[in-house]
């Protein structure tokens, strides 16, 4: 693959990562609840999820993702479950600073992962991009293995280092939350931008 075709879709995929969406939002709204405990564990599952979608549509196995469409509403449906239960531990959240420590460590980094993986295979906004417009900015049909390890790479830098970013933004943000009153608006707040985002992959 070139460089110019690399950069090309580094750049508009960077954008797609960066927009608003149900992932960042649920990244965001994690963080700033229960801090940057458990974040890596799920970031890691949007990016196995990008990684699926980036290896059926380049392998054109997206005719078989067609072909098993009601697992894949299965899927939508558990990932947007899982950001209502989300949004409800958040609205039903500990305030006090010793108490929200103690639920955090509670969380298994391989349920926020598999968490985040069902609710990226679910996510219309991922699906679009790799469904419809990844093959209007690379020639899957002459894809060769070494770009799709370059592809790969490509998108596991760009996810890491952008939902990293929303991540260590929100953990920066949290800092200034300290008293009762305020952890219980922002976890209220969280929890309605999780129960949002559950909405739009479920009604999509």
């Amino acid at each position: 693959m070139t460089l110019t075709g690399l950069l090309t879709f580094g750049a508009v995929y960077g954008v797609a990562v960066a927009s608003p969406g149900p992932g960042v939002a649920a990244v965001l709204a994690r963080v700033l609840a229960r801090g940057l405990r458990g974040a890596p564990a799920f970031i890691a599952g949007f990016l196995v999820g990008d990684l699926v979608w980036f290896a059926l549509a380049a392998t054109a196995l997206h005719a078989l993702a067609q072909t098993f469409a009601v697992l894949f509403i299965v899927i939508r449906y558990a990932g947007a479950a899982y950001l209502l239960y989300l949004a409800w531990k958040l609205w039903t959240a500990p305030t006090a600073a010793r108490d929200i420590a103690a639920e955090a460590r509670t969380e298994r980094p391989l349920r926020l992962f598999l968490g985040a993986l069902s609710l990226t295979l679910g996510n219309p906004k991922v699906i679009f991009f790799f469904m419809a417009l990844l093959p209007m900015v690379v020639d899957l049909g002459t894809l060769s293995l070494a770009g799709f390890l370059e592809i790969a790479a490509a998108i596991t830098v760009i996810l890491s280092a952008v939902l990293g970013g929303y991540a260590l933004l929100a953990g920066f943000g949290r800092r200034f939350i300290t008293s009762p009153r305020a952890i219980r608006i922002v976890n209220r707040g969280t929890g309605a931008v999780m129960a949002g985002a559950a909405v739009t992959i479920a009604t999509r």
